[in-house]
């Protein structure tokens, strides 16, 4: 039998909701006009899920945005916003296109159950519904939720490094860009290369080679201190690294810091024309996105500084604070 927290319910349609007190279980926000629906079913989840309460569409699309829950309930017929135009307003939305969405509802006929599974719910529950049967819905749809978001992660990490992968700094970036541009705020991101990559290679072997890329990218990783700075591999011995709501010298710093810090590790490199050690090359730009620009054209900045550290004797940090 799973083990779960209690973490109580968290009620926002009052003035005073109870605190979260664990972040890591199930999130479970129901959205419902009737209070006797949203108490009952809070009763039943809220020993084993975090439970958010919505007492009408809008609160409730609110509600998705700003928690990101891991299943919703949702009544179909509401005064105001019905369920059918709340859950094409979810699917729509990028942020909560992938929360499933389990109907509950006092219409029973097959019809019914079609509309709601064509508009895009995982399953659909008729009133007066029986605790048992929403229990183990629930527990089971959490379930597959949870496999389907493991293999969604493991599809963005790179199995060698096992940090992130390109795919993920592609899909990262498209938001982050989106993010500071609303936001004015600026973006700095670097491509980084391991100086005489193929030479280590050859002089060392591939599995040798393999090796010192996991060490050079878990230790650039460790050095990103921020949540949200990431680093991916972005193609062989190369890696990208996103550092938002940071400035061109709080960037070109970091990066100068890792740079040097690379060749601390003392990984033997005697192939190498600069140093014993195995080293990089780093190219960035700092930037705020602006309308007229793409993530696209930056990043040719980006490469451009990267080969003018590569023509520069290597092992070091080239940057460029951009605009548009």
């Amino acid at each position: 039998m799973d083990e779960y927290i209690n973490t109580g319910l968290i009620i926002e349609d009052i003035n005073d909701p109870f605190l979260i007190l664990n972040n890591d279980i199930d999130k479970v926000l129901i959205i419902d006009d009737a209070m006797d629906n949203r108490t009952l079913l809070s009763e039943l989840l809220m020993p084993n899920h975090k439970v958010f309460l919505a007492k009408d569409g809008a609160q409730g699309l609110s509600l998705a945005c700003k928690h990101t829950p891991d299943l919703i309930l949702l009544d179909v017929v509401m005064p105001g916003m019905n369920g059918h135009q709340v859950i094409k307003s979810l699917k729509s939305d990028e942020s909560t296109f992938n929360i499933p969405v389990i109907f509950i509802s006092s219409k029973i006929s097959p019809e019914d159950e079609k509309i709601g599974l064509d508009l895009g719910a995982v399953d659909y529950i008729t009133k007066p519904f029986h605790p048992p049967i929403v229990q183990a819905r629930v527990r089971n749809h959490l379930r597959g939720q949870r496999h389907k978001n493991l293999l969604e992660q493991l599809a963005l990490i790179d199995s060698l490094t096992e940090i992130y992968n390109r795919r993920f700094y592609e899909l990262d970036i498209k938001k982050v860009w989106s993010a500071c541009n609303r936001n004015e705020t600026q973006l700095s991101i670097a491509m980084i290369d391991i100086d005489f990559f193929k030479s280590y290679n050859d002089e060392y072997g591939h599995l040798n080679g393999d090796n010192a890329l996991r060490v050079v990218a878990n230790h650039i990783k460790k050095q990103l201190k921020r949540p949200h700075d990431i680093i991916a591999r972005y193609g062989g011995e190369e890696f990208a690294v996103i550092l938002p709501h940071t400035d061109a010298e709080s960037a070109q710093r970091l990066l100068s810091e890792v740079c040097t810090s690379v060749e601390d590790l003392q990984i033997a490199h005697d192939s190498s024309s600069i140093s014993h050690y195995l080293t990089i090359s780093v190219g960035g730009a700092s930037t705020i996105p602006t309308r007229d620009m793409d993530h696209e054209s930056f990043l040719k900045i980006v490469d451009e500084h990267l080969y003018q550290a590569k023509a520069q004797g290597r092992n070091k940090v080239c940057w460029r604070s951009a605009t548009a």
